[in-house]
């Protein structure tokens, strides 16, 4: 019997396998009708990978635009072409002269919105087709430079050739072109050896399963323990509480005015906000109109 379990799972990666085939693992574990996932790891790198059941597949939108946090160790005088540590070894370079505080003032440089050029070897489409394909059949692709924003970024640990170092950044970002990039500012070139997410849209490493655990979990036929209610998925959401009457309303998709549902106090920067009934359920995900003083709706949800 399919599982009607609505919510998130937050599954702690493990290495060697794609984002894809945890989604299929987390599906077959459940038993669900659709799980996704809301921002693919390689799959070399470990780490929080969010997962979406069901009918919350539907709020993995909101998701993909979320900061994330990474611990990195990028390994300096070794440049690979795909600037991981799958890639071939294109640049060998010296490390005279490389010093811990010149590590610690270049990184410093990253801080801040820059601009990134997407790696060839990544998932991004080129006329349909991924750019890693492109480039395994010796047509890479280059992608232009785009905006990416580095939150914090801190040197842990130095031990040449290698540097540890963690990342709070925007999405979009490719921590494994920030590591490439930091080792071209420095004159010796570097690649990412290994990566590991620690959070993502406010769920931390702390809150994640392993598959294994998972497992475990639905022997003792305790999976629903691991599953956060779609209410409590989107926690950087402002959340409005409405009447029966109202959700009824919005569940038949009524237009609405802030007549009819006050602007809640704090607004996400795309002035979206969710909608709950009484008993604390998920109805919709609204947001502000260009239209002064009503709402769109994101999606609505069934009682």
């Amino acid at each position: 019997m399919p599982s009607e379990l609505n919510g998130i799972v937050v599954v702690d990666k493990p290495e060697g396998i794609t984002s894809a085939g945890v989604v299929a693992q987390v599906k077959g574990l459940f038993e669900a009708k659709k799980v996704g996932h809301t921002g693919t790891l390689d799959p070399f790198a470990t780490g929080v990978l969010i997962c979406c059941l069901n009918q919350a597949t539907r709020l993995s939108q909101f998701f993909l635009k979320g900061d994330k946090t990474y611990e990195a160790e990028l390994v300096m005088g070794t440049v690979t072409d795909t600037q991981d540590a799958t890639g071939t070894v294109i640049e060998r370079h010296p490390l005279d002269g490389v010093s811990v505080e010149e590590i610690h003032e270049t990184a410093a440089r990253f801080v801040g919105t820059i601009t990134q050029v997407p790696p060839v070897y990544s998932a991004l489409k080129h006329q349909g087709t991924p750019l890693y394909k492109l480039a395994r059949r010796g047509s890479p692709v280059e992608k232009p430079a785009r905006p990416v924003r580095i939150n914090h970024l801190e040197i842990r640990a130095v031990n040449l050739p290698t540097v540890r170092f963690s990342v709070s950044c925007s999405s979009g970002t490719y921590v494994r072109t920030l590591s490439a990039d930091i080792g071209r500012k420095l004159g010796c070139g570097g690649h990412l050896k290994a990566l590991r997410r620690t959070a993502s849209c406010g769920f931390s490493i702390d809150a994640a399963f392993s598959l294994e655990k998972l497992a475990q979990y639905r022997e003792q036929g305790a999976l629903g323990e691991t599953v956060i209610p779609m209410n409590e998925a989107l926690p950087f959401m402002p959340v409005a509480v409405v009447d029966d009457g109202l959700a009824k309303r919005i569940r038949n998709g009524t237009k609405l005015t802030e007549a009819d549902l006050p602007v809640p106090p704090r607004m996400t920067s795309r002035g979206e906000f969710k909608v709950v009934d009484r008993n604390g359920r998920l109805i919709a995900v609204l947001a502000e109109s260009p239209a002064a003083g009503s709402y769109n709706y994101c999606c609505v949800f069934s009682a």
